[in-house]
């Protein structure tokens, strides 16, 4: 499988911040967290975007 790794560091700590919540808090939604995530490290929408396929992704695999 291949594994894709998002380009810019705030994409790439909002990507690992998101697993965290996740874990940690399993009852709040994905797009709750990716909404948390944009405002949080002033992403773009297209980094919202990738970040909803990623982790629309990795729960489908």
């Amino acid at each position: 499988m291949t594994t894709i790794i998002p380009e810019g560091e705030d994409l790439r700590k909002a990507v690992r911040w998101i697993s965290q919540e996740r874990q940690d808090n399993p009852g709040v939604t994905g797009s709750e967290l990716i909404q948390k995530a944009c405002f949080k490290f002033n992403l773009s929408p297209k980094d919202a975007i990738f970040l909803e396929r990623y982790f629309r992704d990795e729960h489908n695999t």
